[in-house]
């Protein structure tokens, strides 16, 4: 688009503007000035994939005027694209990177995600005193290998499923503690009926039973987004992505200092030493240096250049990377339904809360996705990417539980990585994929992932959790904040970020409400809902 002189862009915008209130306001497009749109669109669209994207748009609905609500959206789309040009991406979201270009940026992604996704399943194992390796192994591969088709999905969209943004699932944290007492239960059953604690396989029938009979409840909530728009106002979803940017900080800034590890008093690098401290501080550095360069593939390479510093420097300066040599080279192969489901209607009503608050993380992971990649946040194909992306959280949570693995939800940290590094295209999305399903199969490549000291890992995640709390206050400020506003946001941060900061506030509440508010994010979001739909003032 930089090609055209002020005068042309001003038409370009002038015309876009018309055809784009024509597709929203009365489903067609005049065909006179469609075909002016793509006599303007057709010299630049050998060398804009966007523009290139939009005149074959346009071809197909000029021969009878008449917009479908599938070829609506997809102009408003590609409308926006055009309209937002200067946004600094370097790819936009339908943009098709070239090949080391995107394995490049999903090797980034999959840095990003890859301890966070095999966390959760390590965490639930402990919680139900799994010690048997086989099985945690297991959960692991299928969390990486249910992550993978579960961003497939996100970013292709099938049928209405999946918001075709470069949206990465993977297992929810979110889901950690109520997963836990789901197992427990199943464990006292089988002790008062005389068995063990491990007799009914570890609790995990129930648990994958359950996961996948509450799924329908965020389902449900995607389809009435639109409707309950009034209650989950950009306002809430702003709030809701700063709580989680907030919430990951502290999960950086413990890596940074060397991990929970680190703590143990015979620890050779105590936590917060100054070693653990130089390692995250030199990534941290590297990948703001980096970030700031004019060159796209110096910026795009900012947080891998910024893991090889600290790698470098952990490994040769102070010793800190260990390489275990094992009995590695096995293979995972899938298995539906491994240990069998089992029911209870008590934990699926409990997990159903917890999915239809997911499903407000998820709208706002998505409001913050559109804004970073130059998308509308409030127009009708605002409303179908967040209806499809809570829709396949819903849906892939559901197959996660299907191949044994724990309900999936988009991480906010892959939104701050496409600011880092520009590229928002969601093709990336298919070789993020690809490399998941490839971990889950292969438990030695994991391994290799899982060597990365906490520093390093502390000083690459820090900056783009601080992003996604920046991009929940661009939210937040893009609204008018009265008197009202201000009550909301001092209710849901006082409520979120107490219980994130003082969790013994819940020590003396029953089990049920410990599992459910012990989440800031949980806490706050709910807050947030109720008080910005029940406080009315008139300034």
């Amino acid at each position: 688009m930089a090609q055209m002189n002020a005068e042309e862009r001003r038409a370009f915008q002038q015309m876009l503007n018309a055809v784009k209130i024509l597709v929203v306001t009365e489903g067609k497009v005049d065909y006179n000035e469609s075909t002016t749109l793509i006599g303007l669109v057709e010299p630049f669209a050998k060398t804009d994939p966007d523009c290139d994207a939009l005149l074959k748009a346009l071809i197909e609905v000029r021969a009878d005027g008449v917009v479908t609500a599938e070829e609506s959206a997809r102009l408003v789309d590609l409308i926006g694209l055009l309209s937002r040009k200067d946004s600094g991406l370097v790819y936009g979201i339908e943009e098709k990177p070239p090949f080391f270009a995107a394995l490049f940026a999903a090797f980034q992604h999959l840095l990003a995600i890859f301890v966070a996704i095999i966390t959760p399943p390590l965490l639930i194992a402990g919680g139900l005193k799994i010690d048997d390796l086989k099985v945690k192994g297991f959960l692991v591969s299928m969390a990486l290998f249910a992550s993978g088709i579960c961003t497939f999905i996100q970013c292709k969209r099938l049928g209405p499923v999946g918001s075709q943004l470069l949206c990465v699932q993977g297992t929810s944290f979110q889901f950690i503690g109520p997963l836990i007492g789901v197992g427990l239960v199943a464990q006292n059953a089988s002790v008062a009926q005389g068995g063990t604690a491990a007799g009914v396989a570890y609790g995990l029938p129930l648990i994958f039973g359950c996961c996948i009979c509450a799924a329908p409840a965020e389902m449900i909530a995607a389809f009435l987004f639109k409707k309950l728009r009034t209650i989950i106002t950009p306002l809430v979803s702003g709030i809701v992505v700063a709580l989680i940017g907030l919430g990951l900080i502290k999960v950086g800034i413990i890596s940074c200092g060397g991990g929970y590890g680190s703590m143990a008093p015979d620890a050779p690098f105590p936590f917060a030493g100054w070693q653990n401290l130089t390692v995250s501080g030199a990534v941290l550095l590297t990948i703001v240096l980096f970030n700031c360069a004019a060159n796209k593939y110096l910026r795009m390479g900012s947080v891998i250049f910024g893991i090889i510093v600290g790698y470098l420097i952990a490994f040769f300066g102070f010793d800190m990377v260990s390489f275990e040599t094992g009995t590695l080279l096995s293979f995972n192969i899938p298995q539906p339904f491994k240990w069998g489901v089992r029911f209870d209607l008590a934990s699926i009503l409990g997990l159903a809360i917890v999915y239809l608050v997911t499903s407000i993380e998820a709208s706002g992971d998505i409001t913050a996705n559109s804004m970073i990649s130059g998308l509308s946040i409030n127009d009708e194909s605002y409303y179908r990417r967040v209806r499809g992306g809570v829709l396949a959280d819903g849906v892939n949570s559901a197959v996660a539980g299907v191949f044994n693995s724990f309900p999936n939800s988009i991480f906010a940290q892959n939104n701050g990585l496409i600011q880092l590094t520009g590229v928002a295209s969601r093709y990336v999305g298919y070789f993020i994929a690809a490399m998941l399903l490839l971990l889950g199969l292969f438990p030695v490549v994991g391994m290799l992932f899982s060597t990365m000291p906490d520093p390093v890992l502390g000083g690459a995640t820090l900056l783009m959790f601080g992003m996604v709390a920046a991009a929940g206050i661009r939210i937040i400020a893009s609204q008018p904040i009265g008197r009202k506003e201000t009550l909301v946001l001092a209710l849901s941060f006082g409520a979120g970020l107490g219980v994130e900061l003082c969790p013994d506030i819940l020590s003396r509440a029953p089990e049920a409400v410990k599992g459910i508010f012990s989440s800031g994010l949980v806490t706050g979001g709910l807050v947030a809902i109720l008080s910005n739909a029940s406080i009315r003032i008139k300034d």
